[in-house]
């Protein structure tokens, strides 16, 4: 496709203004707020500057800035529009024979090459050094972290099943536990034990009043034991994943994880395809929230620049609520967790639509 001078212009504007945004907003003024919230404990922690810089801003930076790519987009378009429109330069390009169609060419490859580095950024660049990042918080923020999981339930391999009443993850130790070992329609054995205790030293598994039934054809044999110490085939990160585990995997590892937990039958399963999903729709909206950014800001009104831009904040925040809304609707409240991700960007894709067709001809 040639570009032509109108589009070079265009697109010349577009990600310069955009670049900006990210610098300030995205990157100077996040550092500040954060560095000011945690400043009390790097001084009493007496934190390690490179530390500081290399293993958390360093990390956190992109981090931040990938997190609210699209809103820096739609907030640049808006801008640099509006300042086009109260020039008359839309008015000039459209009198001049460009059609608005036309028009929008330039905003739209800048939209998608935006929404394109957003996604490698997201999916293969951001999760490595999320890792870096957190690990730095775990061992100077989060010492006290901890989680707490009831009724769990797993398939840890075909056939085998595990129950869990509680498990602590910071102790590693679950109250009632059962294992339940199936061939076909028959059991095969079931292990119950009042507590399961996980020895990081040895690598093994501890149990307190354990008894293990094996059933054979109409057989049973049974055994007990006051503490017990085996390997098992399931380890602690298959009970308890943190949530910041899934945001260190790339976009392939988090395929490839979301498979494993459906077979375990994961209750946790519709956040990470969550996750997944949103990975896909942020980028994307990227190029919904420029066109709707481009007809909401493309003509010439009475409050100009500052009119488009509160405009643009508004649907901004209104963005990043619906956002936060449809999230909570996945984990909580049973909507399809696929669905869940993409609901603002069909919401706001049918107002970018009814804009265009209102938009100056």
């Amino acid at each position: 496709m040639k570009l032509y001078l109108l589009d070079k212009y265009i697109i010349k504007k577009f990600l310069g203004t955009f670049f900006y945004a990210v610098l300030m907003f995205g990157v100077v003024l996040p550092v500040i707020f954060d560095l000011t919230e945690k400043m009390d404990d790097i001084i009493e922690k007496e934190i390690p500057i490179s530390e500081l810089l290399l293993d958390y801003y360093l990390n956190f930076i992109p981090y931040f800035a990938n997190l609210f790519t699209p809103i820096f987009a739609f907030i640049s378009v808006v801008f640099f529009t509006s300042k086009m429109a109260n020039q008359t330069e839309i008015v000039a390009i459209l009198s001049g024979g460009v059609s608005f169609r036309r028009l929008l060419r330039p905003f739209m490859l800048s939209a998608i090459v935006v929404a394109m580095f957003s996604f490698v950024l997201g999916s293969f660049i951001i999760p490595p050094a999320n890792e870096r990042r957190l690990a730095f918080e775990y061992k100077y923020m989060k010492f006290n972290w901890n989680r707490h999981f009831s009724n769990l339930h797993r398939q840890i391999v075909p056939g085998t099943f595990v129950y869990l009443e509680s498990y602590t993850q910071n102790t590693g130790t679950g109250f009632r536990f059962t294992q339940e070992k199936f061939k076909g329609q028959k059991m095969e054995y079931k292990i119950s034990a009042d507590y399961i205790r996980w020895d990081s030293t040895a690598q093994t598994w501890s149990l307190d009043n354990m008894v293990y039934r094996k059933f054979n054809g109409k057989k049973e044999t049974i055994r007990k034991e006051t503490k017990l110490d085996t390997m098992m085939e399931f380890l602690p990160r298959d009970f308890a994943l943190a949530d910041d585990d899934v945001e260190m995997m790339n976009f392939v590892e988090l395929n490839e994880f979301i498979e494993k937990e459906k077979s375990k039958g994961s209750e946790f399963i519709d956040y990470y395809i969550l996750e997944k999903h949103r990975r896909m729709a942020n980028p994307v909206s990227n190029i919904i929230l420029a066109l709707i950014a481009v007809p909401l800001a493309g003509r010439k009104v009475r409050g100009g620049v500052g009119l488009h831009i509160g405009i643009g904040i508004g649907i901004s925040f209104s963005y990043v609520m619906l956002m936060q809304v449809s999230s909570v609707f996945a984990t909580e409240g049973g909507i399809d967790a696929a669905i869940a991700a993409w609901i603002p960007n069909i919401i706001y894709m049918v107002l970018a639509l009814f804009l265009l067709e209102k938009a100056p001809k």
